[in-house]
């Protein structure tokens, strides 16, 4: 007699383990990928089209928590300001301390000390502001716009405040990575800022955070399946009669 290699459920002994460990490790990668996401991100509700149309009114937006220290031109942040309102506000920075932004030049681009910027992320291709402006930012504060220039309510209506219209770093919270409902794109890093002193911010780990949940998925599923996958082909592989597991 042969020894019997199948289990009493019809499907082996190593598939039957393989599949628990596929689904402990995918539980490890789902649950571990949602914490992961709830410690970084912080969900928001776009309010307003000011930052259209990169993000739009209604958007649900994945923001990474961070410090004001970490924030970067070309960076769409959230931060409050008593100012503004002191409500949750989206908007994008243009400059930092030390800069002198200004709008328009001969092409109709803003300017960052005298430095033409690209901005492909505007809705229109017309001038980077209807309204021409010059702003000297105060060292620790960030100068912010929308990329709905024509309707933005942004630094260019707070001007005339002591800030010359920008806000303290750290009455930022978070940077918009993604948007997460409707699915969207993740939120990029302007290459036109890139050359300026600071560079640009590196992108967050959202698309670790979203591959750890979709792996984890998988291998739940793939294995809770697997013993009813298998036994359904045993069954299809055993003739009438025959007794399973024994030797001719």
């Amino acid at each position: 007699m042969g020894k019997n290699v199948t289990s009493d459920d019809g499907h082996g002994r190593f598939g039957s383990a393989l599949s628990g460990l596929a689904v402990a490790v995918g539980c490890v990668l789902f649950l571990g990928g949602f914490v992961w996401g709830a410690i970084e991100y912080q969900p928001y509700t776009v309010p307003t089209d000011s930052m259209s149309p990169t993000v739009a009114a209604g958007d649900r937006v994945l923001a990474q928590r961070i410090a004001g220290a970490d924030v970067r031109r070309g960076d769409v942040v959230v931060f409050e300001d008593p100012a503004w309102g002191d409500l949750p506000i989206v908007k994008r920075v243009v400059g930092v301390g030390g800069d002198t932004v200004a709008c328009c030049d001969s092409g109709g681009r803003l300017t960052i000390n005298g430095k033409p910027v690209e901005e492909p992320y505007l809705r229109s291709a017309g001038p980077a502001s209807l309204t021409t402006f010059s702003a000297a930012v105060p060292d620790g504060q960030l100068f912010l716009l929308g990329d709905e220039r024509g309707s933005s309510q942004d630094s260019r209506v707070h001007l005339q405040d002591p800030g010359h219209g920008s806000v303290p770093r750290g009455a930022v919270s978070a940077r918009l990575d993604a948007v997460a409902w409707p699915p969207g794109a993740l939120v990029e890093r302007p290459r036109s800022f890139a050359a300026l002193p600071g560079g640009v911010s590196r992108p967050g780990p959202v698309k670790l955070v979203a591959g750890s949940v979709v792996a984890g998925a998988v291998l739940i599923l793939g294995g809770a399946a697997y013993g009813p996958v298998a036994r359904g082909l045993s069954r299809k592989r055993v003739r009438p009669g025959a007794r399973a597991g024994a030797d001719a």
